[in-house]
């Protein structure tokens, strides 16, 4: 499919075949709702923590004897059922949420990624991004250009989740033009995942000939 190339002024400079294989597969939900759904687990951290019977501080001596007092019997202080006691069935830093998915699988949730991007119209090929020294300045400048685009006002003026720029390399200037702008996300080509594309409104992809060979290379292994 013919896609139209956008230089840094946001003016069209050319076009490119994109292949079909990649930008224009059939969209498979489940698999795209698989992987995203494992991805996310398998970064999540444990955090919440209680502790149990064997890990409260006390309760090492058995408060009364088992027989006699006319109370219940009870072997330590620290029981669940007592005041200040362990936590039973409580939350444990020790769970683990990871789920394992295989590259097939990646693979074609990847291409139903892009291609939703393609479908609906919020995929865009930049011709080159370089910088030469790091300016949010320059990168401000640079969106509000291409926000010119037909279609693409968005980039410019949406205050979250705007657009996610796969360079086909890392460039500190590029990196730091755009930290300081919490919408927009820089990242390698080689690195970017359907919970990154999904989360941004906009794909931005520079160096675009070089970048696609890449992806191919990537959902045809």
């Amino acid at each position: 499919m013919k896609t139209p190339i956008y230089n840094a002024q946001g003016a069209e400079v050319g076009s490119i075949d994109l292949p079909d294989t990649v930008f224009g597969a059939k969209r498979n939900s489940a698999v795209l709702h698989q992987v995203v759904t494992a991805m996310m687990a398998n970064a999540r951290t444990t955090i919440a923590h209680t502790k149990g019977r064997a890990e409260v501080r006390g309760g090492g001596k058995k408060p009364w004897a088992q027989k006699g007092t006319g109370r219940a019997r009870h072997g330590s202080i620290r029981s669940p059922i007592w005041r200040g006691g362990g936590i039973a069935h409580g939350p444990n830093k020790e769970r683990v949420f990871e789920q394992k998915v295989n590259k097939k699988m990646r693979a074609v949730a990847l291409k139903t990624a892009l291609s939703d991007k393609v479908r609906e119209s919020r995929l865009m090929l930049l011709d080159t991004l370089q910088m030469k020294a790091p300016k949010t300045k320059d990168a401000r400048s640079l969106l509000t250009a291409l926000g010119k685009a037909p279609g693409f006002s968005e980039v410019a003026t949406r205050r979250k989740n705007a657009v996610l720029i796969a360079v086909p390399e890392r460039s500190d200037a590029v990196a730091k033009s755009f930290r300081n702008m919490k919408q927009v996300m820089v990242e390698e080509i080689r690195n970017i995942n359907p919970v990154e594309i999904l989360k941004y409104r906009y794909l931005l992809i520079a160096s675009p000939e070089e970048s696609v060979k890449t992806l191919t290379a990537r959902v045809t292994k």
